[in-house]
């Protein structure tokens, strides 16, 4: 089966939110650049996905305008097969992505970027309801600690242990970088 990486929201703009800290970025990029360059050297499509959304000025960081609206520094380069822009957290609702993964004979996606729990979470679950196979890379996802409503912390770790808990094998496979380079590989 066809494999194809989908590289979420891996972008500046984060940098620009409150909520942003370096502290999980150097795991994330390892994680990410070891997914990124396996996948690049080997001739699985990369397709990268950027959220633009809110209005269209330069003081927004998720707008083209902003300059924000680019590869995170420190990411590998590596050309992709198709950039999308999405405005909803499914990188499959209105850009497009569904048919070309069709048109390019995809059947299973490789599911990495920022955030954990958001864009990458739901596109995983919107990929397997449409009838994709699903390798969910949550060493090659990064999101940042929430607030409870009690006011309390919600640690990042704790996040990405709770997506890949109610993913597992229902929406997706969860993978590590290794793993998902060898299915994406072998086509297994």
């Amino acid at each position: 089966m066809k494999s194809c990486l989908i590289l979420i929201d891996a972008q500046e703009s984060f940098r620009q939110r409150p909520y942003f800290t370096e502290r999980d970025m150097p795991g994330y990029l390892a994680a990410q650049n070891a997914l990124l360059e396996g996948c690049a050297g080997a001739g699985v499509p990369v397709v990268r996905i950027f959220h633009v959304d809110g209005p269209k000025s330069a003081d927004n960081p998720f707008a083209l305008e902003s300059g924000y609206v680019r590869p995170i520094a420190g990411l590998a380069h590596a050309e992709p097969a198709a950039t999308f822009h999405k405005s909803r957290h499914s990188a499959l609702v209105g850009t497009g992505l569904d048919v070309w993964l069709t048109q390019n004979g995809i059947g299973r996606l490789v599911v990495s970027g920022i955030r954990t729990e958001q864009c990458c979470e739901t596109t995983a679950r919107h990929a397997s309801d449409l009838g994709f196979q699903v390798d969910f890379v949550s060493d090659a996802t990064l999101t940042f600690d929430m607030k409870n409503l009690d006011g309390s912390t919600l640690a990042a770790a704790d996040i990405k242990t709770r997506t890949a808990t109610v993913l597992a094998n229902r929406f997706a496979r969860i993978c590590t970088v290794g793993e998902a380079l060898d299915r994406a590989v072998s086509g297994a």
